[in-house]
């Protein structure tokens, strides 16, 4: 039972028992019931409240309490303390009354340690409604972690806990955990019919209390211990109980919200920076920054990069910290590396205070095989498919979800509601989409499924991903969903009701292949695979593409962005400072990933803080490093001050060629056009050679000036350029009716805009 604080028995009214108490030997439980009383004592009872608690027996209240560890214990009925008779040695109590006692039932128990007040948690009804039920089990109880779970709820004036789980293969289902000494025979749960819903209602629990299931397979009898799916918190590793947890927080976001909700984010920027938390930065110990350190530290770094937005990798709780997140034992619990779930709150207000939007890297395509967490919950396949060729996934070691399961699907699209509705989530970035969309991904033959139809595609995901969508379109209006997914799979980012997948956002992976294959050839044979640079444009709008430089780009011996470049140190950092503009002005919202914006020479670590200490003055290089983070800033920056950059990032009118074919040279030059026909001119020169003398269409006559040079001194370039400003000259050039004759630095790229 719940310990409250000890108190001294009281006897001053157990000499009212025998005018009270009205147990004979025809009531009695083990008289009346004998088989039900030993599925109580071996926590076997498939439904304990029909033997628990109070009930009517003829014409008299029987009152039973099943409470192993105690010596003796009182019911409160009316101002008496009435001493229960202990019918049996396993700890069985009962008392008979005339008339029905107040509910709910007050008891007072004394173990060996202390004495006790509490409710009988057989007292109390169920407060899960049968709409709850009803929609559960069609998959559209989107708000379903407010009913599962560790729930602080008020019943009968009562403060205590609910707690409710899905097991539908449990013969018996228990809330184990500090309060009961983790004795599963002393909270067994309510179970509501088909549903596979169990619940109870326990007193008096509070926010340092830790808990579990204990769960009896109706089949095998085997018992399973499992952490709670839908706990909101847990304890430090290598603990695995979940944490009775409620938020305090006090947002201070709502202009933010109501910013987003009318934003037109098709036509806005979007920069995002990718960021594993435990390996941004770390203490001078080497630990954790805390969520609250974050928010002084990190906040200002995002909002001084002039980024408009943060990824974070998946900060839902995992065991493992070399797995970055991505094997998820808690999909509601916040991961408390870094502090509690209202930290975190915290640390996404600062972010929306400073006007900078949070996306959660969302993982629904596979969970662990850790046997306290989601893995045979109840004993069987419960949330993963039976069949291993649908339900394992061969390259992680890892469950797929059984996504044609209406309880599954609601277990997801809810745990995608409450990082919205709970944390302010301005979106979501789905991992590995194309894993869940094939039946056969990273399947030989005869490894896979074929769906009804005969085909590779799975079915179930196609719907549960339009659902999600769906969900979060009409709900939160403003937010966004993007999808990794690396194949062709046509309409990722289009709408439902036009036959898409409703994502907004999808990443490009093949520009980002593309582009790294091409700037990792030594210069002098890029010439044989300008096609790389170009091809690109085929397919740029067939999607709302995100150009991405992620985290998987820097580790398991990839390289940093830095070590891919080839060529002496001037030419690295050259061609790092290419590759950044690159991308900036290329049609696509953009990504990258920390480190990667001041140059970072290694890999990325997730066990040790980014490398912070090259733009430090001690450092010898600092120079080369710093001139990384002022360009990446000033491009950031810049990004967000030209329309063009951005208005038309998904549609083709918003890019034109204006020389795709000089090879010979590694140069290319394009037209970015913004939503109110201004334009700038973007002109990339891939080796080291200085182009003097250069002529260039340009669509209309006039004085251009050079906006961004990625050659200048300030980042450690040549600082060759074209600053003074050019005029045009009336020659046709490049099916350009008129041109400029510039200069063009070596591994640089230049921004030209009329005046």
């Amino acid at each position: 039972m719940a310990k409250l604080k000890a108190i001294a028995p009281t006897t001053d009214t157990v000499d009212q028992v025998n005018s009270s108490l009205l147990i004979n030997g025809a009531l009695t439980a083990s008289k009346l019931n004998p088989d039900a009383l030993n599925l109580i004592f071996g926590a076997q009872h498939h439904d304990p409240f029909s033997f628990l608690g109070l009930h009517k027996v003829e014409n008299v209240y029987v009152f039973r309490a099943f409470l192993p560890q105690a010596s003796q214990v009182y019911f409160k009925n009316g101002s008496d303390w009435i001493q229960l008779e202990k019918t049996h040695s396993e700890g069985l109590f009962e008392a008979s009354f005339p008339k029905a006692p107040k509910a709910p039932c007050l008891i007072k128990v004394e173990t060996s340690e202390s004495t006790y007040e509490t409710y009988d948690p057989y007292s109390f009804g169920s407060t899960i409604t049968q709409d709850e039920l009803y929609l559960f089990a069609e998959g559209r109880l989107n708000e379903g972690y407010k009913t599962f779970g560790a729930q602080f709820a008020v019943q009968n004036n009562v403060e205590g806990v609910r707690f409710a789980v899905w097991a539908p293969n449990a013969q018996r289902v228990s809330v184990i955990g500090n309060f009961n000494l983790w004795d599963g025979r002393v909270h067994c749960m309510r179970a509501h019919g088909s549903s596979g819903v169990w619940d109870i209602f326990i007193p008096h629990l509070t926010t340092h209390d830790t808990y579990k299931f204990e769960i009896r397979n109706r089949n095998t009898g085997n018992v399973h211990v499992k952490t709670d799916p839908y706990g909101f918190e847990f304890e430090q590793r290598p603990g695995t109980s979940a944490k009775i947890s409620k938020s305090q927080h006090v947002w201070s976001d709502q202009a933010w919200l109501k910013q987003r909700k009318a934003n037109d984010w098709l036509h806005t920027p979007f920069n995002c920076y990718e960021v594993h938390l435990g390996s941004w930065q770390r203490n001078d110990k080497g630990h954790f920054l805390t969520y609250r350190e974050l928010a002084a530290t990190l906040v200002p770094h995002v909002a001084e990069m002039g980024y408009t937005h943060v990824e974070l990798l998946p900060i839902s709780e995992h065991p493992l910290n070399e797995s970055w997140g991505y094997q998820t034992t808690g999909y509601f619990g916040v991961t408390n590396r870094f502090g509690s779930p209202d930290d975190l709150r915290f640390l996404i207000d600062a972010f929306h205070q400073a006007n900078i939007g949070v996306i959660l890297d969302w993982v629904p395509g596979h969970f662990p095989k850790d046997d306290w967490a989601l893995a045979r919950f109840d004993g069987t396949a419960l949330y993963e498919h039976e069949d291993p060729r649908l339900g394992e996934h061969q390259d992680w070691g890892t469950y797929i979800f059984n996504y044609g399961r209406n309880e599954v699907r609601n277990f997801l699209i809810s745990n995608a509601y409450y990082w919205l509705n709970e944390f302010h989530i301005d979106g979501f970035r789905v991992d590995a989409v194309a894993s869940m969309l094939y039946l056969d991904y990273s399947r030989k033959a005869g490894e896979w499924v074929p769906n009804k139809f005969g085909g590779r595609e799975n079915l179930d995901v196609i719907e549960f991903l339009k659902q999600f969508n769906m969900m979060v379109g009409e709900d939160f209006p403003g937010v966004l969903t993007i999808a990794e997914e690396s194949t062709a799979w046509p309409m990722v980012s289009r709408p439902v009701y036009l036959g898409g997948l409703g994502f907004s956002m999808k990443w490009n992976m093949g520009w980002m292949n593309d582009t790294l294959a091409y700037i990792e050839n030594d210069p002098i044979h890029r010439r044989y695979h300008h096609d790389k640079l170009t091809f690109g444009q085929l397919y740029a709008y067939s999607e709302n593409f995100v150009l991405p430089f992620s985290h998987d780009e820097v580790v398991h011996g990839k390289h940093s962005l830095l070590d891919k470049m080839p060529g002496d140190v001037w030419q690295k950092f050259a061609n790092l400072r290419l590759l950044m503009t690159y991308q900036m002005t290329s049609p696509g919202k953009k990504l990258n990933f920390m480190g990667n914006e001041f140059g970072q020479g290694r890999e990325w670590n997730v066990n040790s803080s980014l490398d912070w200490h090259l733009l430090g003055d001690d450092y010898e290089g600092h120079q080369w490093h710093r001139g990384i983070k002022l360009l990446n800033s000033d491009l950031n920056h810049l990004y967000r001050q030209i329309s063009a950059l951005y208005t038309l990032d998904f549609e083709h009118h918003g890019f034109d060629w204006i020389d795709c074919h000089d090879s010979d040279q590694s140069i290319i030059s394009y037209i970015r056009r913004g939503a109110d026909n201004s334009f700038v001119i973007i002109l990339l020169n891939f080796t080291p050679v200085s182009r003097e003398f250069y002529r260039v269409g340009v669509p209309q006559a006039g004085n251009y000036y050079e906006i961004f040079n990625s050659d200048a001194a300030c980042y450690g370039g040549s600082n060759q350029g074209n600053g003074a400003g050019l005029h045009t000259q009336d020659v046709a050039w490049m099916n350009q009716n008129q041109s400029l004759v510039i200069t063009l630095p070596p591994l640089a790229g230049i921004v030209l805009q009329i005046k």
